[in-house]
C-alpha cells in the first residue's frame, strides 16, 4: 500500500526570532494561502497536499519528540501512532529509516513517500500528478528510489542538483500502468551534485538537464533498509533493534536508547550517491544488486521557506517591493525591497529610508539585517542567550 511521511524534524534558525527550539518554523502559523480561512502552518500545509492522494490513516509524521504535543493539537487528525517521535535528531538517514523500520513492520509491501514539512508547492493538482507517478515507478519495480527534481528558475547555489539521464520505459503490451518516462518526465538519475558555484549553476540550468533536489523521496520500506543495511550497516543495525521492539512495552526505552548512537548524516550522502555509483544508469528490473535511481521532475512553484527572503516570496509585494507581515502593524516609507514582520499585536514597526533590509520584530526579540547577509543569521543565532533560541 502507499504511505507518506511528512519529516518535520528542523530547527529554522535562519527564521529567528520567531521560529525558536521550542516552536520551530514548520508550526509556525505565517503563511497566507488566497481563499484561505487564516494563516497556516508549513505542516499543516503539507498534509493538506496530500488530500486525496494518500488514505489519512496512512499518513504519518517524522518530529522531535519534544513537539509531539503541538502537532496533536495543530493537526489532532494524526494519531499518536502516527507521529514518529525521535529521541534527538540524528539527520535524514535515520529519520527515514525510522520510518521505514515501522512501516515495514506494519506492512511488508508498504511504499511510501518521504515528505517535506518547510515548503511551498502549487499547484496542488501538479505536485500530486507527479508524485503518483513516482508510486507508479516504485510498484512497477520495487528496488528503484524516486527522486523529485524541481525545474530550475534561476542558477541557485545554495541546492543540490539532481542530472537527468535515459528515459524510463516501463511500457509493456497491456500494461495500463506502463511509464513512457520521455512522454512524462521520467529519467534515471545521472548524477548527484551538492551546492555548485555560481558559473557550474549557471551552466546547469541553460543545459535543460538539471533540476534542484527536492528532498522529496518514493521507496519502498524494505527496499530502503535492504539499502541502508549495504551503505550504512551501523544506522541499519540500530533500527533494526528499534522495529523489534516496536509495539512492545520496551519500544520507547529501546528508541531513547539505541537512537541517539546512530550515526549522524544525510540520506543523500549515507545512501542515494553510493546508490547511484553502482546502479547503471539505464538501468532495468534485473539490475542485481542495485537500487535503480530515478528522477520525476516537477514543474511547478516551489519555494523552500528556510529564510526571512524565502518567507518574503510568499507574501505580494507593493510598488516599490516592501512586504508586510504579522499581527502588528507595519510600514514601509520611502523604502524599497524591504521586509518587515510584526508579530507582536497592539505594537506598529516602521522603517523609514530603508532599502533590502529585514525587519523581524516579536514580544522579546527584534532582528534588523540586510537582506544580502540573511543566510549568516545562523551566527547571531549561536550568539544569543538559551532564553531566546
Amino acid at each position: 500500500m502507499r504511505y507518506a511521511v511528512i519529516m518535520a524534524g528542523g530547527a529554522g534558525t535562519r527564521l529567528w526570532p520567531m521560529s525558536r527550539m521550542n516552536r520551530p518554523k514548520q508550526l509556525l502559523r505565517f503563511i497566507d494561502r488566497p481563499g484561505g480561512s487564516g494563516p497556516m502552518s508549513l505542516l499543516e500545509l503539507a498534509a493538506r497536499r496530500l488530500d486525496g492522494l494518500i488514505d489519512p490513516k496512512r499518513r504519518f509524521i517524522c518530529t522531535g519528540e519534544s513537539y509531539r504535543a503541538q502537532i496533536r493539537e495543530a493537526l489532532p487528525e494524526f494519531s499518536e501512532d502516527r507521529i514518529l517521535g525521535e529521541p534527538t535528531a540524528r539527520d535524514t538517514v535515520n529519520a527515514v529509516g525510522f520510518a521505514a523500520a515501522i512501516l515495514e513492520k506494519v506492512d511488508k509491501d508498504a511504499i511510501f513517500a518521504v515528505l517535506t514539512a518547510d515548503h511551498v508547492i502549487e499547484p496542488v493538482e501538479v505536485f500530486q500528478e507527479r508524485m503518483n507517478l513516482g508510486f507508479t515507478l516504485v510498484e512497477n519495480d520495487p528496488r528503484r528510489f524516486v527522486t523529485f527534481s524541481i525545474k530550475p528558475t534561476y542558477p541557485a547555489t545554495g541546492f543540490g542538483y539532481v542530472e537527468r539521464g535515459a528515459p524510463v520505459r516501463d511500457r509493456k503490451e497491456g500494461d495500463k500502468a506502463g511509464v513512457d518516462g520521455s512522454k512524462v518526465n521520467a529519467n534515471y538519475v545521472a548524477r548527484f551534485v551538492e551546492k555548485p558555484d555560481l558559473p557550474r549553476a549557471q551552466a546547469y540550468v541553460q543545459s535543460g538537464d538539471f533540476g534542484w533536489n527536492s528532498g522529496m523521496f518514493v521507496w519502498k520500506a524494505s527496499t530502503f533498509l535492504e539499502a541502508l543495511k549495504k551503505y550504512k550497516p551501523e544506522s541499519h543495525e540500530g533500527l533494526m533493534k528499534i522495529q523489534a521492539a516496536w509495539g512492545t512495552k520496551k519500544a520507547r526505552a529501546v528508541l531513547e536508547e539505541v537512537y541517539p548512537t546512530l550515526p549522524k548524516i544525510s540520506v543523500d550522502y549515507a545512501v542515494l550517491e553510493p546508490a547511484s555509483k553502482d546502479a547503471p544508469k539505464d538501468a532495468t528490473k534485473d539490475a542485481k544488486g542495485c537500487f535503480p535511481i530515478c528522477t520525476v521532475q516537477m514543474d511547478l512553484k516551489w519555494l523552500d521557506v528556510g529564510s526571512w527572503p524565502s518567507f518574503a516570496q510568499t507574501l505580494e509585494p507593493d510598488a516599490q517591493g516592501n512586504r508586510t507581515a504579522g499581527e502588528g502593524a507595519s510600514l514601509a516609507a520611502l523604502s524599497r525591497d524591504t521586509l518587515v514582520v510584526n508579530a507582536q499585536k497592539g505594537h506598529t514597526v516602521t522603517v523609514l529610508g530603508a532599502e533590502d533590509l529585514i525587519v523581524i520584530h516579536t514580544p522579546d526579540a527584534t532582528l534588523v539585517m540586510p537582506r544580502a547577509r540573511a543566510e549568516e543569521l545562523k551566527v547571531l543565532h549561536g550568539q544569543v542567550g538559551d532564553a531566546l533560541k
